[in-house]
């Protein structure tokens, strides 16, 4: 990311787990866009390899793991000082692992929740202060469609999600109130090296740069979820209105392989 004055006019986004999947994908979108765009992860060479992907040279390699709530606090501080003030921040970093009731591992939930919550929780303690001393910017949270309701095999990874959408609309109109747009990323399944664990049939499989593109074009939009792909959202929608009696003979056979 060069120090051009030129460049620097350019407007600053933030990307957790940027090295990989949707987070990747929207970085190069974002950069394509007009964007500079700092990417966090643990893998810097995943890192770097994204940066090098970029033509334009607006990105910045970042490495960070989001459970160290004080690295985290101090990558947000730099960003603030060096490179301007962060006008989007994509909490994006997540792990993933189903796990069936032979499999039960209570070390499994601890992991997720460090990663998939806490560490949305980290980055949101570091960059809301900078943001409502502006009265500005954007934050989206990556959850995902499976937060709706606890699907087979997803235990773990399922509450994680349910707990990011809670926590998101718990937050919403507060942070509308100080200027800050919070708003939620609901996708479906996404190809990826996460979802490659999965040995049952995903339905409306989607690609990264499909959600990033989705993303990108709702970034100047004002509502609140981001959801796709649409088919996915409305299925999960109304999986969502059923009641228990009916929606528990339904989801038995999802997720057997």
């Amino acid at each position: 990311m060069s120090a051009n004055p030129a460049r620097e006019m350019l407007p600053l986004a933030w990307i957790t787990g940027g090295g990989s999947g949707i987070g990747r994908a929207l970085a190069l979108a974002l950069s394509r866009a007009g964007w500079r765009v700092a990417i966090s992860g643990r893998d810097a060479d995943k890192l770097r390899d994204c940066c090098a992907a970029d033509p334009a040279g607006r990105l910045l390699a970042v490495p960070l793991d989001v459970t160290d709530d004080g690295a985290v606090q101090r990558v947000v501080d730099m960003l603030e000082q060096q490179h301007g003030p962060l006008q989007l921040a994509v909490l994006n970093a997540g792990d993933y692992q189903p796990m069936s009731l032979d499999d039960f591992d209570a070390a499994l939930f601890s992991r997720l929740m460090a990663v998939n919550y806490l560490g949305v929780v980290h980055a949101l303690d570091a960059v809301l202060p900078h943001m409502r001393r502006r009265g500005d910017g954007q934050i989206l949270i990556n959850a995902s469609l499976s937060g709706y309701r606890g699907l087979p095999l997803a235990a773990p990874y399922g509450a994680t999600k349910a707990a990011l959408i809670n926590l998101a609309e718990s937050l919403h109109n507060e942070c509308r109130a100080a200027g800050i747009k919070l708003r939620l990323i609901n996708p479906g399944f996404v190809r990826s090296p996460l979802t490659d664990r999965n040995d049952f049939k995903m339905p409306f499989l989607t690609t990264p740069e499909a959600v990033a593109g989705h993303i990108l074009k709702s970034l100047g939009r004002d509502n609140f979820e981001i959801a796709y792909p649409r088919a996915m959202t409305w299925l999960m929608k109304a999986l969502r209105l059923l009641p228990y009696r009916l929606y528990f003979p339904l989801t038995a056979q999802m997720g057997k392989r």
